[in-house]
């Protein structure tokens, strides 16, 4: 079953096509996480399935309807976003930016109100950022901030969330920490997660769906035991590697093939070229 589709969509920028004629189903109440190489329009997937991007040709699909038809508003209801590159207003506390969250739920006759202040504490404390409510956010330390925007999101109370390369820029502890994050909100809450991430060690561990994408075409996808093999990753990065069991998880885990020894471009013990005269 799902929720969010995109349906045989062109995508492109300023006159430039970046996929053309794809479709991807996001099954329901997966964590989907889309791989690929630096421009093959994963990240341009993913907008259009935000309805940041508006399809050339096609459409994209949730519950079955064209989301550009449907009012903004009961969009936002239903689908969260955490963009690539976030930035808050100067001088805003964590609190406040978390209660941002809210708006989508919010109009002429319903303003602030207790389930708001119920709603944005719990997913504060969801994401560990609590004790921060008072602190400005340009104040904290990356792996906070993005801790503090997934806190936004999950104010915004959507069955479905969108996050846009979200360990970018981070430390590999705070990676796992929001990866860990993500993976406790699936399981736990039910949500429907859908990622872009450029590690596909990450991916393979995290994912319980892989959409792996080359030049805006989608090459495999499906579990990630059942398709991560190292001629997918040939094939999709161009890289030489094995797969082998993550000894923590069992997940695919890939080994990049070792690079091989120097040529030797003198015999040993004579002088180098570069050294004669």
């Amino acid at each position: 079953m799902q929720r969010l589709a995109a349906d045989a969509v062109t995508l492109g920028y300023d006159g430039r096509v970046v996929a053309e004629d794809l479709s991807v189903e996001i099954p329901d109440r997966s964590f989907t996480v889309i791989v690929g190489p630096n421009a093959c329009g994963k990240s341009t997937l993913l907008r259009a399935l935000a309805r940041m991007l508006r399809p050339e040709s096609g459409r994209v699909l949730l519950d079955g309807r064209a989301i550009h038809r449907l009012p903004a508003k009961k969009v936002a209801r239903t689908l969260g976003l955490l963009p690539q590159s976030s930035v808050a207003p100067d001088g805003i506390t964590v609190a406040d930016l978390v209660g941002r969250g809210r708006y989508p739920h919010q109009g002429l006759l319903r303003q602030w109100s207790p389930e708001d202040e119920r709603v944005v504490a719990e997913s504060m404390a969801a994401t560990g950022v609590d004790a921060l409510a008072d602190r400005h956010v340009d104040a904290l330390s990356g792996g906070q901030r993005q801790r503090v925007w997934i806190a936004m999101a999950l104010a915004q109370q959507t069955p479905l969330l969108l996050l846009d390369e979200p360990t970018t820029y981070l430390d590999i502890q705070h990676q796992i920490d929001v990866l860990d994050l993500c993976a406790d909100l699936h399981e736990t809450q039910g949500r429907t997660l859908v990622a872009v991430l450029h590690d596909l060690n990450h991916a393979a561990r995290y994912a319980t769906h892989l959409v792996a994408m080359r030049d805006g075409r989608v090459i495999a996808e499906g579990p990630p035991g059942e398709i991560v093999t190292a001629g997918l990753v040939e094939r999709v990065f161009g890289l030489r590697c094995q797969v082998i069991d993550d000894p923590e998880t069992g997940t695919p885990l890939v080994v990049p093939a070792a690079r091989g020894p120097r040529r030797a471009d003198v015999p040993t013990g004579g002088p180098s070229p570069r050294l004669q005269q």
